[in-house]
């Protein structure tokens, strides 16, 4: 039996994807301190505690994080944006998370990384977790400067972090996320086996279902255990019919970003995906 951690902590606890994360977290540790920008998050689970934060604010941070065992970081803007805000919650933000970690002692951080800090590579090229860096967008930047410090700081002070480069994680809606589909219980077990490995250093892995048509590659993650169960083959046919022929030389289709690939810098790239807000409800 997996022995239990005393402490996590979970930023971006109030989002779409930490919504779906509370509550296995909450399993998994005696204590989970989820946090946020938002007032409040609704109805908290058993042995979880909330407390609002600004990931701008290192002392508020580092308050957070005593005592913690392991940060599983998700917090900070989840879009292209000005480039202001983006340093300010994505930037600044992740310098806050490690620096915390380090003054407390914290064992691991676990990171919501991104595709789009590979997001300009042609969605062609079958890429693995050891491609350079080739951000899409501002959003994109903070990805890589933050995979960037997170193998610093394993390097120079000891603290393991797994960088989880999330593809698609919402429901199946365009040609696009055949491909790159994370399902919300692989997205659970990717998070949950980065949490439970008992060595992992620095490593990056990208959050993908079993697609058929996935086009990245986990093999040098293939330690964490991590065993994707859903496929997003299912609604190919459907996607292909609703989306027609698509031109090959836009960006937005040939590239691993999607949309990020071709909108103007500091101009939203969710937008273009009429993404459906399913956010669990606790």
């Amino acid at each position: 039996m997996t022995v239990k951690l005393k402490k996590l902590v979970l930023t971006g606890a109030a989002g779409h994807l930490g919504s779906y994360l509370r509550e296995p977290l909450s399993k998994m540790c005696e204590t989970l301190v989820s946090s946020d920008l938002a007032e409040d998050i609704g109805g908290l689970y058993p042995g979880e505690i909330y407390i609002k934060a600004d990931l701008g604010d290192l002392g508020a941070i580092e308050a957070l994080s005593k005592d913690a065992d392991m940060i599983i970081h998700f917090g900070a803007i989840g879009d292209e944006a000005a480039f202001d805000a983006i340093l300010h919650s994505n930037i600044i933000g992740a310098y806050n998370i490690w620096e915390a970690a380090h003054r407390n002692g914290v064992r691991r951080i676990v990171y919501a990384s991104s595709i789009h800090a590979v997001g300009m590579y042609p969605k062609t090229q079958f890429i693995g977790t050891d491609v350079p860096h080739r951000p899409d967008t501002y959003y994109g930047l903070s990805k890589c400067f933050a995979e960037d410090l997170a193998r610093m700081v394993w390097e120079k002070r000891g603290i393991e972090a797994v960088c989880l480069r999330i593809y698609s994680c919402a429901k199946v809606g365009n040609t696009r996320s055949v491909g790159s589909w994370l399902s919300y219980d692989d997205l659970i077990q990717l998070v949950q086996r980065s949490v439970d490995t008992p060595v992992t250093g620095f490593t990056i892995c990208y959050g993908v279902s079993r697609n058929d048509r996935a086009p990245v590659d986990n093999a040098a993650a293939s330690f964490l255990g991590f065993r994707p169960k859903d496929n997003a083959e299912q609604f190919a046919h459907l996607m292909f019919a609703k989306d027609g022929l698509l031109d090959p030389h836009e960006p937005a289709h040939m590239c691993h970003g999607g949309p990020f690939a071709s909108v103007p810098l500091g101009d939203s790239g969710q937008a273009a995906l009429n993404i459906e807000d399913d956010s669990k409800k606790s």
